[in-house]
Order: C-alpha cells, then structure tokens, then sequence
C-alpha cells in the first residue's frame, strides 16, 4: 500500500455516505475515495480485518462491497498480494454526426490504434444478412470480426458483414475496411446506427478484459452507397468504461 492510501485509510473516523444496506455504503465510500483522488491506482486497500475495523462494521460486509466493486472493474484483486485500485482506462469520445471508420476517428485524436483479427473469411450468409445486405440466392458473405485496441486496452469487438461480391477477399483488408473499400469505390456515405446498453457475456467480456457481466454498449451499424444500396452491416461491442458517444443537438423548426 502506497503512503497515499495508507495516510488516507490511517485518517480520522470515517463518516459512510447515508441510505441502503452498509455494503452498499461501503462501496460509495470507497468509490468517492477514488473519485475524489484520495486513493489512486494501483494503491492498495487495507486487509478485510483492517478495513472492517477502521470503519466498524463486520467483515463479511467489507467483503460484499470490495467484491462489488471488484465486479464493477473498480478494484483488482491479485492472490496473493491483496486488493488494489483498478488502473485508470483513457475514456474516448466518438461524434455521432460523422461517418468515420475507426482507424480514422482515432487518428484524428493522435491516438495509436491496432486490431488483432478474431476472423475473416467467406461464409454462407445468415438469414439475417441476406435480408439487409440484399443478397441473392447462392451469395457469400464476408465476414472480418476485430479486436481493437489502442496501445495494450481493447475497446472494442468489431463484427462486420459484406456482400462477398464487394468484399471477394477479406485477408486482404489493411488497416482500416472503409479505407479498402475506397478503393473500389465502394466507401459508404452514410449510416444508421443503433447503441443499446448491455451486461457482456463471458467471452466479449474475456476479449475486452474486463469481468464478465460489465456494463458495455452493444451498437449496430447499417452502411449506404450514395445509390441507397446497403453496403454493410456491422455489429460491435464497446467497453462501457472507455467509449462515450457524443451528439451535437440543435433547436427544430
């Protein structure tokens, strides 16, 4: 434990915030600390005995409020060496008022992105995709699913689906899809975007590194040509602790 944390958790009695059961006003108490920069990350917190003293309630209370918040990615626990602050992930911001690729909107940001392919290939197109990509009878579709990461912190799972007719080769993709895509002239100019909250399931959660069950944003993506033909479908995950969305609303007529 860090002079930090032990000068914060070695201070006068403690005053827990008011209202619900005393776990859940553990976990606030706890929370404010870090918010506040009382603790930081990678401090560490006292021993379950040594908390439940210094704040007077039992130990199965302390221990419902630090697994709570172990859960929430709030404190990390490591055998053998105790229970410490969970370090700090970069929170990004993406317009809602542009079409961007990925690779595109963190540059702008001068931030360094990279994607670890998960899967790309040809495959006979689901019901589902043969309905909104407006396939024919006999079609493949290309499927690329992508980890992306900026430096090591995953941010997101990318699972995106193209008529193979526009996407004969998915290995051959580089860096960025809308990029690849420029070149046959078959970028798309607009989109519809659908963000919905979700608890990820165990293996989004393994790939983002995070526990399972986290708060994520699960957003769906249908891409036009300026023909008004749909160009691509994609699914993708976000960690709900790294990515905010921001919108620019004005006044109607």
């Amino acid at each position: 434990m860090t002079d930090v944390s032990n000068s914060f958790f070695a201070d006068g009695p403690v005053v827990l915030p008011s209202g619900g059961p005393l776990y859940l006003q553990l976990k606030r108490w706890i929370e404010d600390a870090i918010h506040s920069g009382a603790i930081n990350p990678g401090d560490a917190l006292p021993s379950e005995r040594d908390l439940a003293t210094k704040v007077d309630v039992s130990r199965v209370t302390v221990r419902k409020a630090v697994l709570q918040l172990v859960k929430d990615g709030v404190l990390v626990q490591r055998h053998g060496s105790g229970t410490f602050v969970a370090p700090q992930t970069q929170r990004v911001e993406q317009s809602l008022s542009q079409l961007t690729s990925f690779t595109e909107d963190m540059a702008r940001r001068g931030m360094a992105v990279r994607a670890e392919w998960l899967d790309r290939g040809l495959y006979l197109p689901s019901p589902e995709e043969t309905v909104i990509l407006g396939l024919s009878s006999g079609e493949q579709v290309a499927r690329i699913s992508r980890l992306r990461l900026t430096g090591d912190t995953p941010l997101a799972i990318e699972r995106a689906s193209l008529s193979s007719r526009i996407l004969p080769d998915p290995a051959g993709i580089g860096d960025s899809l809308y990029k690849h895509l420029d070149k046959s002239g078959n970028r798309p100019i607009r989109a519809i975007q659908r963000i919905r909250a979700a608890n990820l399931a165990d293996e989004d959660a393994h790939l983002l590194q995070v526990p399972a069950g986290s708060a994520g944003l699960n957003i769906e993506r249908t891409s036009y040509l300026a023909s008004g033909r749909v160009i691509e479908f994609t699914r993708s995950i976000y960690r709900g602790d790294t990515y905010d969305f921001v919108a620019e609303l004005r006044i109607g007529d």
